[in-house]
């Protein structure tokens, strides 16, 4: 059998194989076993986003927790780092988020983590599915009478929001403020609003009325374009987008600029240099990192480090660099002051910080970092060969870098999680880049498509 887990947990279609309700039954099983341990009894913490399909894997889940002599604790919707939080304060041996976190309804996954609040490693990734396809379970299961329990948490959402207010400066607060939200009608619905609130801004709240298939569609962190004319029209400060599951931001400035993750990783990197919290001077970003942002560190004097895409490629440089903060072009920023994992509306705070202490508009600390032209195409593929086995597509990768000069790059990648060739291109205008882009495109599109 092939690997279950991909860079961010497991994934695919909802009710077709890997994601059937048999399957996480069988995971709920698995990691329950796998963190079982002689005279204690573990609690496992539940939740997942609001996608129609997680009621069945939220169920199937608990299951196979309860059938290996093990408790389970359900807290509903909440945001994937809020499961982390919970499962690392409520002491329990792990968490399970259902989510596909920024992917579209018919997608759902199965994110797991330790009692620490932090992903899954490799090994324990595969011992579970070790667990699964040798059916283990048929020899292990425990008598009748130690069978575990389900529980319901129902104060999971003012834990989290308590939490995530600690992580604003005690000495700012929102009072004026006026900030716009668009929830993606995913799992920041109802705590995001509520904790801007709890601060002292005013909130508009866009996209924030889930009905189970409404998630990330044409709205949230991939799509906010109708946040930006809301944050114009309604004279707001600024405006935060979340993904599905709420890991990711984008922040839109008070003009309807839309801000790259990049840009905000700058201004929190900065800020954190200039109040002396930028451990060892130090940032780590990935190989998607926009060229604008190694130009911006350079000239603040901050010294970075580049990974494979993924927040557990980022999240394992910092720990082995001894980072304070890493991050994606993508939104998906880590802060290991404040979280174990990325936390959109944790990003939303340090940026509404900065805005606060530098006494500026959005729109005039995004100028730390000039985003040079850059264009990404996601490519539908039927087969992942390696790039470099596939000769026409190096040879039309080779022609735009030779035309590019040191004037740009290319960077030619499969989805984690998605099958999907990612094909991005930066250089010195938008139509060149445009241009280019579409070029490596069409040729993977007709040899992989």
């Amino acid at each position: 059998m092939g690997r279950l887990f991909g860079t961010d947990g497991i994934r695919g279609i909802a009710n077709e194989y890997p994601m059937t309700a048999e399957m996480a039954l069988n995971i709920g099983r698995a990691t329950a076993h796998l963190f079982k341990r002689e005279g204690h009894i573990p609690k496992i913490i539940v939740g997942k986003d609001t996608r129609i399909s997680g009621y069945m894997f939220e169920s199937a889940l608990v299951s196979g927790i309860c059938s290996m002599g093990v408790n389970a604790i359900m807290v509903g919707v909440l945001p994937t780092p809020g499961i982390a939080f919970l499962t690392s304060s409520m002491r329990a041996d792990a968490g399970i988020v259902i989510s596909a976190s920024h992917n579209p309804l018919q997608d759902n996954g199965i994110k797991i983590f330790s009692g620490e609040g932090f992903k899954l490693p490799d090994e324990m990734e595969l011992a579970i599915e070790e667990f699964i396809f040798k059916n283990n379970a048929q020899r292990v299961h425990p008598a009748p009478g130690e069978l575990g329990k389900v529980y319901r948490m129902d104060d999971a959402r003012g834990r989290y929001t308590v939490f995530l207010k600690h992580t604003f400066p005690k000495d700012c607060d929102l009072e004026g403020a006026k900030i716009v939200l668009d929830c993606a009608n995913g799992a920041t619905y109802r705590v995001a609003p509520e904790t801007f609130f709890e601060l002292g801004a005013e909130v508009v709240t866009l996209f924030d009325h889930p009905d189970g298939k409404n998630i990330n569609v044409q709205c949230g962190s991939l799509y906010p374009e109708i946040l930006a004319q809301e944050v114009v029209k309604r004279g707001a400060d600024v405006g935060f987008a979340f993904d599905g599951d709420g890991d990711r931001l984008i922040a839109v400035d008070e003009e309807g600029n839309i801000l790259t993750g990049d840009q905000v990783l700058a201004i929190c990197a900065y800020m954190m240099k200039k109040e002396g919290k930028l451990t060892n001077n130090l940032v780590v970003r990935t190989v998607m990192s926009n060229t604008g942002l190694s130009v911006a560190f350079e000239r603040l004097g901050i010294d970075s480090v580049i990974t494979k895409v993924g927040d557990r490629y980022v999240l394992e440089e910092m720990h082995a660099r001894g980072a304070v903060i890493g991050g994606e072009d993508s939104g998906h920023l880590i802060f290991l002051h404040h979280h174990t994992t990325g936390d959109g509306i944790i990003t939303a705070l340090q940026v509404l910080a900065a805005i606060r202490r530098e006494g500026k508009p959005l729109s005039e600390l995004a100028k730390i970092m000039t985003v040079f032209p850059q264009v990404l195409i996601n490519v539908n593929v039927k087969t992942m060969p390696e790039i470099t086995t596939v000769p026409e597509i190096m040879g039309a990768i080779r022609l735009v870098e030779e035309s590019l000069g040191d004037k740009g790059r290319v960077l030619v990648r499969y989805s984690g999680t998605q099958n999907l060739c990612r094909i991005m291109v930066e250089g010195p205008t938008q139509d060149e880049t445009e241009r280019y882009c579409r070029t490596i495109a069409e040729v993977v599109a007709k040899k992989l498509g």
